[in-house]
């Protein structure tokens, strides 16, 4: 078993548990946690024992989205990315895939072959957001709120998300949550079809564990591997190509002035000063 730093691992058959780990900084996103969050995947995709994952965070939150130092440093257009560690390559935890559909950084959650449930026990923000919609159910805390944030940093809407968020709540509410980056209550977020269900706080954890102890009771894995991959294959072959996309300009927005702003006013606590956009084609409208 590898010995992972930003993340537990825990088993309790037949739940597999991964627990984002740095609640100093409500487990903001690095690329060391997502390369550890990807090997437990696996680890518990390939354990006999393990009927469905869960995710969820340490502490009051569940995830920040990407850390602040690694948002800086790109901004600053010096950061180059961690290398995959030595430890995590050498043993096969990596997912195996049940289709080439869902081959994204943080989408392949879509293709594990077992139920993959967040637990949102506290705020979930930025790239956490497209991270906790690729898994397959989410319940929330009642008290808890979502945002995208992107905006509010000059970014676009990333890892898929805009493929993701409009087939759970509809192009225009989707719009409006990456627009605005309002914070939705986890009360709202059910309203709107984003999570589950919203519980009070103390109880997430526990339902979303109960939850797969009840269908290791009532329903067959492997019934279960197949429905999972017919809803995503079915609903549209272009997340991957979303996924893409995002990418593409993401790394173009990060040489925008707006991504600068947008992190420099987070650290300084102050509202952004973004720069109007300019009239097109050589006159106004």
């Amino acid at each position: 078993m590898v010995a992972y730093e930003q993340i537990r691992y825990e088993v309790d058959d037949p739940v597999a548990t991964i627990t984002l780990n740095r609640p100093e900084v409500l487990n903001a996103w690095t690329d060391r946690m997502g390369f550890e969050v990807r090997h437990a995947v696996g680890q518990a995709e390939r354990d006999p024992n393990v009927v469905g994952i869960v995710i969820t965070g340490a502490g009051r939150g569940f995830c920040a989205g990407a850390d602040i130092r690694r948002l800086s440093a790109v901004s600053e257009g010096n950061y180059a990315g961690e290398p995959l560690p030595e430890e995590l390559k050498s043993d096969p935890g990596d997912p195996s895939f049940g289709d080439d559909l869902h081959l994204g950084t943080h989408t392949y959650l879509m293709s594990v072959p077992k139920p993959v449930i967040a637990a949102i026990n506290g705020p979930v923000a930025g790239m956490a957001v497209p991270i906790v919609l690729a898994c397959d159910l989410r319940f929330m805390a009642e008290d808890a709120i979502l945002m995208t944030a992107f905006a509010q940093r000059g970014l676009i809407a990333e890892w898929g998300i805009s493929w993701l968020l409009p087939r759970l709540v509809g192009p225009s509410v989707a719009l409006d949550l990456l627009f605005s980056s309002r914070k939705v209550p986890g009360t709202e977020a059910a309203a709107l079809g984003l999570v589950n269900a919203a519980l009070p706080r103390d109880q997430v954890l526990a339902h979303a564990q109960q939850y797969v102890r009840d269908l290791a009771v009532t329903s067959s894995p492997t019934a279960m591997a197949i429905m999972k991959r017919q809803v995503y294959q079915q609903l549209h072959p272009g997340l991957l190509a979303a996924e893409r996309e995002a990418r593409e300009l993401m790394v173009q927005s990060f040489g925008r002035p707006d991504f600068g702003e947008g992190v420099r006013s987070f650290t300084e606590r102050r509202p952004p000063r973004f720069d109007r956009v300019p009239a097109q084609g050589g006159g106004q409208r």
